[in-house]
């Protein structure tokens, strides 16, 4: 009997174990299916499906300050006066139940807040709902040389070195790591490696005070350079302050204003976000093609001639959703295609699709599918899975390889992403960014 009751209590366990695990990848595939961001355009009713468990109240976000009402969470809200569901407008908020199709409506362009309950009653998420205008971006697919310059110089590793009298020396061992950057020496700005590396050989051993960016806090630092066995004077670090790659432009405005990559620019040693004191694009053309296998990503291979000549348009953001910045005049007047609208999140279905690029030549449309969305993946840029499914491409690349970043996504005539990374093991997949994401910069 004693036995058998251990048996049923370890049955139990096993069961109520069980039981939790489902519930637990049950709720997170829900919260994945709500996206944390939703974008709306303005004076256009439009229809969330999401088909959830889950409802709460609308509210217009706090913008002047003072004389909103307070939100269950204690976070403050005003009456919704510009956003209607399914043509309702109430006083102070909107119930929402995304268990069933939702309609959306505003007119003004504005920001709001949705609090949402698992089964109406169990806190769940907080939503953000932001109204924007209408828009339509020149898709471009080009291939473009990319070229950045750092803010300082990026610590990309820490070392030792051996001293005139054979003691190991390392002068900036516990005071530098990776990922910092050196911003100034004492008190002036460092510009470029070069000087850098010559203020260290010129220090005599003298105390040097570095300015240091780390992690976005700033401070100062004092190290003293020691010689190596050659008398040269080193502070025992390698440091890096540009970087340079092809990649492919994803988007031209009537502003000539751009985005490309769909991912940030990382250093290849610290994989960390370079912080961009400048950057340049250069024109470039595809030469070579390494062809993509299992286990071996392909890659394409450009010329990049670094002569001003040769500049297209200036680099001014870096951020994890992608480069930004301006094209010249001349450079955006030769891309020629035809303006098309975004594609919301919500809008994007599984099934046939289209990218951009340009493999050798000018840009060509070739078929993917989209085999998976996910609203709120927690990478930015994997809300898309894809596969290449035209032959052409798969026959030149293997599918999608280094270099082809950017490559816009294209749905039912409107753009809705952009290529961000290939698997490794299956060149034939990928993922993607949504451009509304882009747009968020």
């Amino acid at each position: 009997m004693e036995r058998r009751r251990k048996y049923r209590l370890i049955l139990c366990l096993f069961l109520i174990c069980a039981v939790t695990a489902l519930f637990i990848c049950w709720m997170l595939l829900i919260w994945e299916r709500v996206p944390g961001m939703i974008h709306i355009r303005a004076g256009v009713q439009q229809e969330l499906d999401l088909n959830v468990p889950v409802s709460g109240e609308l509210y217009q976000n706090e913008t002047n300050g003072g004389g909103g009402e307070t939100s269950e969470s204690g976070e403050a809200a005003v009456p919704v006066a510009g956003m209607a569901v399914a043509g309702k407008i109430p006083q102070k908020s909107l119930s929402v139940d995304l268990n069933k199709p939702l309609t959306l409506y505003a007119e003004e362009l504005e920001s709001y807040t949705m609090k949402l309950k698992l089964f109406g009653l169990i806190p769940f998420k907080t939503v953000q709902v932001e109204v924007i205008d209408d828009k339509t971006l020149i898709p471009a697919g080009i291939p473009i040389g990319i070229y950045v310059k750092t803010e300082g110089v990026l610590v990309i590793a820490t070392g030792e070195f051996e001293g005139p009298d054979g003691q190991i020396c390392a002068p900036a061992g516990r005071l530098l790591k990776e990922g910092d950057y050196i911003l100034k020496v004492d008190g002036e700005e460092v510009e470029k490696k070069a000087a850098f590396m010559q203020r260290i050989a010129d220090s005599g051993g003298e105390e040097m005070i570095l300015t240091i960016l780390r992690e976005g806090q700033q401070f100062d630092v004092s190290v003293k350079p020691e010689q190596n066995q050659n008398g040269e004077y080193k502070l025992g670090i390698w440091i890096r302050d540009n970087a340079q790659g092809v990649g492919t432009l994803t988007w031209l405005d009537e502003d000539n204003s751009f985005g490309a990559l769909g991912h940030g620019i990382n250093d290849m040693d610290t994989s960390a976000l370079m912080n961009l004191e400048s950057g340049s694009l250069y024109k470039t053309e595809i030469v070579s093609i390494t062809k993509g296998e299992n286990g071996s990503p392909g890659e394409l291979t450009g010329v990049i001639d670094y002569d001003e000549s040769n500049c297209i348009g200036t680099i001014e953001a870096n951020t994890d959703k992608g480069i930004f910045g301006s094209l010249y005049e001349e450079s955006a007047s030769q891309i020629i295609s035809a303006a098309l609208p975004i594609g919301l999140k919500q809008e994007v279905e599984e099934g046939e699709a289209e990218i951009l690029c340009s493999v050798g030549g000018e840009p060509e449309i070739y078929t993917i599918e989209i085999t998976g969305i996910h609203l709120d993946h927690d990478s930015i840029n994997r809300g898309l899975e894809i596969t290449v499914t035209d032959e052409r491409l798969l026959a030149l690349t293997g599918g999608i390889v280094q270099g082809m970043s950017g490559a816009p996504i294209i749905q039912n005539g409107k753009l809705i992403g952009a290529v961000t990374h290939v698997l490794v093991n299956d060149p034939t997949r990928g993922y993607g960014i949504f451009i509304e994401n882009m747009l968020e910069h």
